[in-house]
C-alpha cells in the first residue's frame, strides 16, 4: 500500500515539513552523498576525516540550537494546560480541612499569630496490658497456673 511519506510521522519528509528538523543548512550538503571515485590519497582523507568530524560538530550544535528554539515555550504552555485541567475538574479534587484553610488564609496574610499561653505537652500515659493466666500441665496430669513475673 502506498502512503504519502508527509504525512507518516517517522520519515524524514514529515518531519522536515512539520518544522521538527532542518531543512535548510550548509552542514546537510556535506552529509550527501557523491558517487565520484577518487584516487587514493592518505593525506586528503586524513584532512576529509577532519572536516567531516568538525562538520558534525557544527551540525550538533546547530540541532541543539534548534531544538532549544523549538521548545521554547512549552514549559509556560505546559503550565496554563494543567491549570485550565485543574479549574475544569476541580470537584474531582479533595474537598480542604477547615483547619487547612484557615492555614492557608494565614499564610498568604503572612500574619503571625502568636499567642501568649504556653501549649503544654502532655505525653500518653502507658498502660500496663493484662497478662492473661497461662495453665500448664504437669507430668502427672495435673494442670498448675504457670505465674512468670515479668519486669
Amino acid at each position: 500500500m502506498k502512503r504519502n511519506p508527509r504525512k507518516l510521522k517517522w520519515t524524514k519528509a514529515f518531519r522536515k515539513s512539520a518544522g521538527k528538523e532542518m531543512v535548510v543548512d550548509s552542514t546537510l550538503q556535506f552529509a550527501a552523498r557523491r558517487n565520484v571515485p577518487v584516487r587514493y590519497n592518505r593525506d586528503h582523507i586524513e584532512t576529509t576525516v577532519g572536516a567531516m568530524k568538525r562538520v558534525e560538530e557544527i551540525r550538533s550544535r546547530r540541532e541543539r540550537a534548534f531544538y532549544k528554539k523549538r521548545m521554547a515555550g512549552n514549559k509556560e504552555r505546559q503550565k496554563q494546560a494543567d491549570r485550565k485541567l485543574v479549574e475544569e475538574n476541580s470537584h474531582l479534587l479533595p474537598r480542604e480541612r477547615g483547619s487547612e484553610r484557615l492555614a492557608r488564609e494565614e499564610r498568604e496574610a503572612g500574619v503571625e499569630k502568636m499567642s501568649d499561653v504556653e501549649e503544654e505537652v502532655v505525653e500518653p500515659v502507658k498502660q500496663k496490658k493484662k497478662v492473661k493466666p497461662r495453665l500448664r500441665r504437669t507430668v502427672d496430669g495435673s494442670i498448675v497456673l504457670d505465674r512468670m513475673d515479668m519486669d
